[in-house]
C-alpha cells in the first residue's frame, strides 16, 4: 500500500512562537494553477479515467438527468449565452435561484467564462437582494419568473434579468427577461477561449464574518481548487466520495458549503449529486430509498428531525454509508443518537466557514479511516496549518487548551470585498485567518468547538447577523437603543432574540418589534422574542456587552 501509516502521523511542532497543528493525513500535490471548472472535470477529459456517459446531476423534482458530458456541453452553451449577453471576465452574476440543476448549471457557465458568481437566498427581501447586488456591482441576476417582483429597482438600473423557465410556465418577454433556454441553445463554439489567473475571484459568497453586517468573502480559483482537493484528492482522501456513490443534496445551494464543500467535490470525483428543492424528512427518506443514496450531508436541524421520526422506520435507508453533518456544531447526544438509527453508516462532523473552506474534517470519512470520536468535529484539513490562540494574550496554545482557532493554507479567501481594514483584523500579517471560534486539540489531534467568540447567530445552519438587525431596531422612531443576541433554540440551535430600550413615552409593544423587523427581513433573520430593559449594557469604550445579555437568557 502506497499510504504508509507513519507518514500520516499528525506533524504538531513547536516553534519559537507557535504550537502549529497539522492533519494525518500527509501533504498532496494540488493543482491549483487550474480554473475551477479545468480542475472539476479533469477525470473527464484528455487522459482522465472518467466515464462521460455516466450521471452528473439527478433533478427529483422533474425526474430529469444530466451525464457529465450533458454537464460540461450546457456549461459551455450557457457561458456562449452569457457572453452574447455582454458578460466579461471579472463581471459578477447573481444566482437567485432555488435548489435545481439549473443553480448548477448557472454556476458553473458564469465561473467557465472568467466571471464571477455571488448567490442569495431566493427568499431574501426585496432590500435584501437589492443590497448585495449593488454591493457586488452584480450585472446580471439569474432567477425563477416568481423572484421577479421583487427585482424591479434593479432592472431599472440595467441589471438583466435572465428567467428560468418553470414547467408550466413560460416566460414572456414583455416582462423584460432574458429566457434561461435561450442561453442553453447558444453556440459554445462562439466563444472565446477564456484567459483565467488562479487569483481571479470565482465566488464572492456573503458572510458576516467573525462580527458585524454581511460582506462579500472574495474567493479564487486557486482557493476553491485547494479546498476541494484537501477532501477528495490523494491516494487516501479525507472524504472518499467516489464514482459509485449518490449524494443527496436538500440544503440549500445558494450556501457556500453546499455547493463548493458538496456539489464540487461530488463531480470532482465522477459521483452523481441528487437534488432536492427543499427539505422534508419523508421525501428525502423516500429519494434515499428509490435513488439507493449513499451520502447524506446534513445540517443539525436535520439531524434532530431525523433522530426523532418514527417514519424512518417505515422506508429501506440501508443504502446509506456516509452521514457528513456540517454548517454547524453537532453535540455529541445528538451524533450517537443518529448512530443508534444507522448503525452500519459512518458519521461525523466537517467544521469550515466561507472565509476559510473546510478548517476540519472527519477522519472517519477518510479511504483508510481512523478512530474517532462523538462531539469531535474532525482533524484540520490536510495542505493547512492550525493553532489555537489564547483570547487575551494572543499566544499560540498546546493540546487541551481552549483558545480561538487560527487557520492558514491557500484555501483562504483574498479577503473582504472593498473592505480591507475588516480584512486586516480576520487575516493577520503572518496569514493566519482568525475564525472567532473557540476550542481545542485533544491528544489524539481531534477538534472540539466548545464556544464562539464571534457574534454571528446559527439558525438551521443560516448565518444571522445581530448587527443587521440592530441597525433596523435602532432606526426605528420610538426605540431609544437595542442589542440582539441568540437564544438557544432545540429545533434552530439558536435564535435571535432583541433587548430594548423604549423611548421616553411610548408604549412600543413586543409584537409591534416583531412585525416591524419580520416584514423586512427573510424568516431565518425573523426576531422570536423581546425584552424590553432600561439600558443595554455597553463598556466604558462603549463596545456593546452581549456576554451580559446572554447570562441574562
Amino acid at each position: 500500500m502506497a499510504f504508509r501509516q507513519q507518514e500520516a502521523l499528525s506533524l504538531t511542532k513547536k516553534t519559537d512562537q507557535d504550537f502549529i497543528f497539522r492533519s494525518k493525513l500527509p501533504d498532496i500535490s494540488i493543482p491549483n494553477h487550474l480554473p475551477l471548472t479545468q480542475y472539476v472535470f479533469q477525470k473527464f477529459s484528455g487522459d482522465g479515467d472518467g466515464d462521460s456517459t455516466t450521471t452528473c446531476l439527478i433533478d427529483s423534482a422533474t425526474g430529469r438527468t444530466f451525464t457529465y458530458a450533458d454537464v460540461q456541453i450546457t456549461l459551455q452553451r450557457i457561458a456562449a449565452g452569457l457572453h452574447r449577453l455582454g458578460i466579461r471576465h471579472g463581471d459578477t452574476v447573481m444566482l437567485l435561484l432555488p435548489n435545481s440543476p439549473e443553480f448548477a448549471l448557472s454556476f458553473l457557465a458564469v465561473v467557465y467564462l472568467g466571471a464571477v458568481s455571488t448567490s442569495a437566498n431566493p427568499l431574501f427581501t426585496q432590500t435584501e437582494i437589492a443590497k448585495q447586488a449593488k454591493a457586488s456591482a452584480a450585472k446580471m441576476i439569474i432567477t425563477k419568473s416568481c423572484y421577479v417582483h421583487k427585482l424591479t429597482n434593479l432592472r431599472q438600473l440595467g441589471v438583466v434579468i435572465v428567467c428560468v423557465d418553470d414547467r408550466n410556465d413560460v416566460v414572456s418577454l414583455a416582462d423584460g427577461c432574458v429566457r434561461f433556454t435561450d442561453l442553453t441553445q447558444a453556440d459554445e463554439a462562439e466563444l472565446p477561449k477564456p484567459e483565467i489567473s488562479p487569483e481571479d475571484t470565482v465566488s464572492i459568497p456573503y458572510s458576516s464574518g467573525t462580527t458585524g453586517l454581511p460582506k462579500g468573502v472574495m474567493i479564487s480559483h486557486k482557493g476553491l481548487v485547494t479546498s476541494i482537493a484537501q477532501k477528495v484528492d490523494g491516494e487516501n482522501p479525507n472524504l472518499n466520495f467516489t464514482r459509485d456513490d449518490v449524494i443527496i443534496c436538500f440544503l440549500p445551494m445558494f450556501h457556500t458549503f453546499t455547493h463548493s464543500s458538496l456539489m464540487l467535490s461530488a463531480m470532482r470525483t465522477g459521483a452523481a449529486f441528487l437534488i432536492l428543492p427543499r427539505f422534508e424528512l419523508n421525501l428525502v427518506m423516500k429519494m434515499v430509498q428509490k435513488y439507493k443514496v449513499t451520502v447524506v450531508p446534513m445540517a443539525p436541524p436535520v439531524v434532530l428531525a431525523f433522530v426523532k421520526s418514527p417514519e424512518t422506520e417505515k422506508y429501506d435507508l440501508s443504502s446509506v454509508r456516509m452521514m457528513l453533518s456540517g454548517s454547524a456544531t453537532l453535540k455529541k447526544e445528538l451524533e450517537d443518537a443518529v448512530r443508534l438509527k444507522l448503525p452500519n453508516a459512518i458519521f461525523g462532523q466537517s467544521y469550515g466557514m466561507t472565509e476559510a473552506g473546510t478548517v476540519a474534517n472527519s477522519l472517519a470519512f477518510a479511504k483508510h479511516p481512523f478512530k474517532t470520536k462523538s462531539g469531535s468535529c474532525g482533524t484540520v484539513i490536510r495542505n493547512a496549518e492550525m493553532k489555537v490562540v489564547d483570547t487575551i494574550t494572543g499566544a499560540s496554545l498546546p493540546r487541551n487548551k481552549s483558545g480561538e482557532i487560527c487557520i492558514r493554507g491557500h484555501q483562504l479567501m483574498k479577503g473582504y470585498l472593498n473592505d480591507p481594514e475588516a480584512t486586516a483584523r480576520t487575516i493577520d500579517k503572518y496569514g493566519w485567518l482568525h475564525t472567532g471560534d473557540i476550542g481545542f486539540v485533544d491528544d489524539d489531534d481531534e477538534i472540539f468547538i466548545v464556544d464562539r467568540l464571534k457574534e454571528l447567530i446559527k439558525f438551521k445552519g443560516y448565518q444571522v447577523a445581530p448587527a443587521e438587525l440592530e441597525a433596523l431596531l435602532i432606526f426605528h422612531p420610538y426605540i431609544e437603543d437595542a442589542a440582539v443576541v441568540a437564544m438557544k433554540d432545540e429545533v434552530a440551535d439558536e435564535v435571535p432574540v432583541a433587548f430594548v430600550v423604549r423611548s421616553k413615552g411610548s408604549q412600543l409593544t413586543e409584537d409591534d418589534i416583531k412585525n416591524y423587523v419580520n416584514k423586512q427581513v427573510v424568516h431565518y433573520k425573523r426576531i422570536k422574542m423581546v425584552f424590553f430593559v432600561k439600558a443595554i449594557p455597553k463598556s466604558a469604550s462603549g463596545k456593546l456587552l452581549r456576554k451580559v445579555l446572554r447570562a441574562k437568557l
